[in-house]
């Protein structure tokens, strides 16, 4: 098993609603942190996000894994149509173990999870320990950005 950190977030409807019911379709979730309202990041003009993050205790390759959320995206309304625009929900595979994965849509850590408080600050609720392959602990990563 290994233990994987989903990033989920949602500005389109009713976040919460949305956010929990991935959550519930995610497989082997363990924890969920808490969620926080935060500002959009890339195209401003748009509602204010809720953001979480839930950890997953998973057999599933990281590939698959990456599968299963575009799948739950999709049931729940997703449609792609700007790089970081409105959503009805986000699941974003931030961390898988302590692997980094470089291959044609797929990169873990998640390319920008070292500049991105509102995933740093959910992934430190879960575990005050967690370390980010090749930057170091979460909490120093998060201090850094102040």
């Amino acid at each position: 098993m290994t233990r994987a950190y989903v990033g989920v977030g949602a500005n389109l409807g009713d976040r919460e609603q949305t956010i929990w019911a991935a959550v519930e379709a995610l497989p082997r979730v363990v924890a969920v942190s808490e969620l926080r309202e935060t500002e959009p990041v890339g195209l401003i003009d748009q509602p204010r996000f809720l953001n979480g993050a839930a950890a997953l205790e998973t057999e599933l390759s990281p590939r698959a894994l990456l599968d299963v959320l575009l799948a739950v995206e999709r049931e729940l309304g997703r449609e792609r149509r700007e790089r970081w625009g409105p959503r009805t929900i986000d699941l974003d595979l931030l961390l898988y173990g302590g692997e980094t994965i470089e291959e044609p849509g797929l990169t873990v850590p998640h390319p920008r999870l070292h500049e991105r408080r509102f995933a740093l600050e959910p992934l430190l609720d879960l575990d005050p320990e967690l370390a980010i392959p090749g930057r170091g602990r979460v909490a120093d990563v998060l201090a850094e950005l102040d």
